[in-house]
């Protein structure tokens, strides 16, 4: 039983070959077996999961109306809250915290129908390109694994990979879905900024965090994007922007193509990945469609902007675990002082505390305006550059990553190599738009490798649809 889309399930829940019950049952008894090695998950709701499935069959049996997402087992990331439910970024600063709420995103899934199936392993308060920075311990690809799944976002593209769960739901801040997605062979989408609530993430870069959704299919992608998306009174930043039919996919039809002159031929590019990259471009001329090289002279830019800014967001986001509150306190703390400095010190883990440190160091008086405001004025000049290239084209089109899923170990000692995973995914959150990596193939160790495509703002559909004229499974 290895379903790939939902519609594969629906069909043989409709036909009587599949009941929801057998479907959770099937996916619990892969995490029993799967997860002790490869630690995607840290929680399942196996009860609930069940319980969830029963009344769906009976409802079924009954005639009775089902959500959209009837059949939909999903699994959510540990930076996404659900009420009554832990979540702790995988840190141990939340260890044991429970939420008293559920995110947006959450919420508009469960009432389609969506079964919630657990929560899963990610790189600490999401930052991270290869998820050895959690907590609770690293998440193993399940193609290979000596080698990293990817990051922020790996325990939920491990879990979909593994056949734990359908899809999964993830965080975006500068790649942490479609980085991870691109290791594995799965889609992952970054919607534009605001499409999707950010109320009940956990916020890291508050200005550039997106959830966004894991799947095999680029349908069940744009359906759990109709669902989610849409304006929620509870974030000020979601958009009141027509949601549209996502899910509903038909051919794009001949479109104009930007490819980035600072692309072709980059030098930091594996060959595989790079002629994989080629292969498309020519793949996407026979069809039609209309390749441009564009001049675009900030992609060394790109990586530095969203360090300083994101860092700078961190060190305000996260200066609110604090021992006092809620979740960790250290328990040699004998007074105020003491309580705030060994609780962080204790409870955050070396990259996020790295992180904390240089957000601000860059927001200090000192060094604000050398920066802080200077990284904002380029991300504007990165803004406005790719918003003109959408001027005459509607997408612009590059690897997801420089290379394939790199091995445990190979980046974790040398950050700034870490950081440069992030070199080609970081543009669309700086600039708000929104991007999509799927998979077109493998190279020579039968490692995925993942294309990104970026659209103009809310053009998701579009997006999509040209997706599927890439997309190789």
């Amino acid at each position: 039983m290895n379903f790939r889309s939902l519609a594969e399930v629906q069909n043989a829940w409709n036909t009587g070959n599949l009941t929801i019950e057998q479907l959770v049952d099937h996916y619990l008894l892969n995490i029993s077996t799967n997860n002790p090695n490869i630690n995607a998950f840290l929680e399942v709701f196996s009860h609930e999961a069940l319980e969830k499935a029963k009344e769906l069959d009976s409802k079924k049996r009954s005639g009775l109306h089902l959500g959209k997402l009837a059949g939909m087992v999903i699994a959510i990331k540990d930076n996404i809250c659900f009420a009554g439910h832990k979540v702790s970024a995988s840190s141990k600063i939340l260890e044991g915290y429970t939420s008293v709420y559920s995110a947006t995103a959450v919420e508009r899934l469960i009432a389609e129908d969506a079964i919630i199936i657990g929560r899963t392993n990610c790189d600490e308060f999401a930052m991270g390109s290869s998820n050895e920075n959690s907590f609770f311990g690293i998440v193993k690809n399940p193609i290979d694994n000596t080698r990293v799944p990817g990051g922020s976002s790996g325990g939920s593209i491990a879990a979909v990979v593994a056949n734990m769960c359908l899809a999964a739901l993830g965080s975006d801040t500068g790649g942490s879905i479609r980085q991870p997605a691109s290791f594995c062979g799965l889609v992952g989408l970054k919607p534009t900024y605001g499409r999707i609530s950010r109320y009940g993430l956990l916020a890291y870069g508050s200005s550039f965090d997106q959830i966004g959704p894991v799947t095999h299919s680029l349908e069940d992608a744009g359906l759990l994007l109709q669902v989610m998306a849409g304006k929620d009174p509870m974030d000020a930043t979601s958009s009141s922007a027509s949601v549209e039919a996502y899910g509903e996919l038909k051919k794009p039809g001949k479109k104009k193509i930007a490819v980035l002159d600072v692309v072709m031929d980059n030098p930091a590019i594996q060959p595989a990945v790079m002629e994989a990259y080629k292969k498309t471009i020519k793949k996407l001329e026979a069809e039609g469609n209309e390749i441009v090289t564009v001049k675009f002279p900030y992609l060394d830019f790109l990586v530095p902007i969203y360090y300083v800014l994101t860092t700078a967001e961190a060190s305000s986001n996260l200066s609110r675990y604090d021992g006092i509150h809620y979740g960790y306190r250290s328990e040699t703390a004998t007074d105020l002082d003491s309580t705030y400095l060994k609780s962080r010190s204790e409870g955050f883990g070396k990259e996020v505390k790295r992180r904390i440190m240089l957000g601000t160091f860059v927001l200090s008086a000192g060094y604000y305006d050398a920066y802080y405001t200077k990284a904002q004025k380029v991300r504007r000049l990165v803004k406005e550059a790719t918003d003109e290239i959408f001027k005459t084209a509607d997408f612009i089109f590059m690897p997801s990553t420089p290379g394939t899923a790199f091995k445990f170990g190979q980046n974790s000692n040398d950050p700034i190599t870490m950081y440069l995973e992030d070199l080609f995914t970081v543009q669309a959150n700086i600039t708000g738009h929104p991007s999509i990596s799927v998979p077109v193939g493998v190279d020579y160790e039968g490692l995925p490798i993942g294309m990104q495509l970026m659209a103009p703002a809310f053009s998701e559909h579009s997006m999509l649809e040209m997706a599927s004229e890439i997309i190789t499974y």
